[in-house]
């Protein structure tokens, strides 16, 4: 029986250099094709400047071609068997259970999305795939015998912000277009923005945290917590206006991110106390 809860708060990561580090293709896809992640990126960005291709598509484009001449399985099976050797970051693991029963506790609804540039299908094999109620990311289209051909869905920098339109409105399919630009009032919303945690590494994901903090939510910018220059390079955010707050991206009980994520969930149901004594008074 579902729990009756006040509201819900959205939880959105980005997947590399967020949740792990690197990205995700350097555990096990790279070194199987007999590359070093330097000449994988350098060829993939070299191909995306020559032709003036999007940088995605690119990459995704290599993975097959490379996978096809080295003889390396393209089944979705293969790709998700990649994600089981994906290295997380400190606390990850047992992050989401946390982070439930926190709100949980205090009568609201956690939910949790990944919005990737990264894999939908190494996602899919790492050992924290079902903690996500909808992971947004690149994937490809398969053919009748099971084999990746093309880019299915390819997510950049800037159409990463589709996925917060969507999960504001409840539309969790990438397909559907016409249900995310139908006109929703603001407190039928599923998750209004104001109730949502961005968190992300930087460059790429620069648009979301923007757009989330620009509309009342927060967004959080991490760091590989074993490089602690980044943390000078990544506070320019805050003064540009971009992202509410920087944390080295170590998820264990009593970190900065939890204890930040903690507050903002706090404040969210201060902010819900408020509203009620408000209209109270109507």
């Amino acid at each position: 029986m579902e729990k009756n809860y006040k509201f819900t708060i959205a939880l959105i990561y980005d997947f590399d250099g967020t949740l792990s580090a690197g990205n995700m293709q350097e555990y096990n896809f790279i070194p199987a094709i007999g590359k070093s992640n330097k000449e994988f990126w350098s060829e993939a960005n070299d191909l995306a400047e020559e032709q003036d291709a999007d940088q995605i598509l690119t990459y995704m484009a290599l993975m097959i071609r490379e996978a096809q001449a080295k003889g390396i399985s393209l089944r979705r099976e293969a790709f998700q068997e990649c994600g089981r050797d994906v290295l997380l970051y400190p606390g990850v693991s047992e992050w989401f259970d946390r982070i439930n029963s926190y709100g949980e506790q205090r009568g609201v609804k956690i939910v949790h999305y990944i919005n990737s540039s990264g894999l939908k299908e190494i996602i899919e094999g790492t050992t924290i795939a079902d903690k996500f109620q909808k992971i947004y990311a690149c994937s490809f289209l398969y053919n009748v015998d099971g084999i990746a051909y093309w880019p299915a869905v390819a997510v950049n920098y800037t159409n990463k912000t589709q996925f917060i339109f969507k999960i504001n409105k409840g539309v969790e399919s990438v397909y559907d277009t016409k249900q995310v630009n139908k006109y929703m009032e603001e407190r039928q919303r599923p998750v209004p923005f104001s109730r949502m945690i961005y968190v992300g590494d930087g460059t790429t994901d620069i648009p979301c945290m923007r757009l989330v903090k620009n509309f009342g939510g927060h967004s959080i910018a991490v760091y590989n917590p074993k490089d602690k220059s980044k943390r000078a390079e990544m506070n320019t955010l805050i003064r540009d206006n971009r992202v509410n707050h920087v944390c080295p991206a170590d998820y264990s009980e009593g970190s900065e991110v939890d204890t930040v994520v903690k507050a903002v969930i706090d404040k969210c149901i201060a902010d819900y106390n408020v509203e009620l004594l408000e209209i109270a008074k109507l």
